[in-house]
């Protein structure tokens, strides 16, 4: 009971979170998470936590519009990426997902500011031979890497196949699982070769219509037509 109800705590600071950057996407004010920013004890441990769940994105209203972060915001974005580095033998998404957050911090410190070693990007082999389904599940979890004008080995991986990932997106929509299918297509939205057929913009409104409830689908959707359609970007 007691692991159900932090996980309860954490999903709910996880979806504040998600819920701010999608304000902040669409010109609002900058995400909070519970008024933990400058708090000590349980609420910054969920906010901190909160922050690795949602990974780079939590600091994707600053990327994609080009302004400062705020400074809390940056400071508790910085002790996550410290507080929660990859485990020996972690599992290839959660090196990359630290990977990527790392890279935005550097991107995103003060001019002047010490920063953190550039990392080494992690490899990406093992999506050249998943399956069409586990590679848009991954790919849906590594969603904060796709960001339109930056080259990784995962964008790369997702470009040398657009039509298994275009199957996992319909497969998601099929399936209900709007997250999958948010962070499928704000890939799609990256690749050239994606079928006409797919209708992706229609796809992308009907996964909002279904799923936007969800603060966590609809900032996948919003940085999706935010790329598709260059604005901010």
């Amino acid at each position: 009971m007691e692991q159900s109800g932090a996980s309860a705590l954490i999903e709910g600071a996880v979806q504040d979170l998600a819920s701010g950057v999608v304000s902040a996407l669409r010109g609002g004010d900058p995400p909070r998470v519970s008024g933990a920013i400058a708090a000590d004890g349980p609420e910054r441990g969920l906010a901190l936590a909160a922050v690795r769940v949602l990974g780079a994105d939590a600091l994707l209203a600053p990327v994609l519009r080009r302004i400062p972060p705020d400074p809390g915001e940056l400071a508790l974005f910085r002790e996550a990426v410290t507080a929660f580095p990859p485990r020996a033998g972690a599992a290839p998404t959660v090196v990359w997902s630290h990977w990527a957050m790392t890279r935005t911090l550097r991107r995103l410190e003060p001019s002047g500011a010490p920063s953190a070693p550039a990392p080494a990007e992690p490899e990406a082999r093992w999506l050249d031979v998943a399956s069409w389904q586990l590679l848009t599940h991954q790919l849906a979890v590594l969603a904060p890497l796709a960001r339109s004008g930056e080259d990784t080995a995962v964008l790369r991986a997702a470009r040398r196949r657009p039509v298994d990932v275009a199957r996992g997106f319909v497969r998601a929509v099929r399936r209900r699982d709007w997250r999958q299918a948010a962070g499928a297509g704000r890939w799609l939205t990256l690749l050239d070769g994606v079928p006409g057929t797919l209708g992706l913009e229609t796809g992308l409104d009907f996964v909002d219509l279904m799923g936007g409830a969800d603060p966590r689908v609809a900032l996948q959707v919003e940085a999706a037509r935010l790329m598709r359609t260059g604005t901010l970007v």
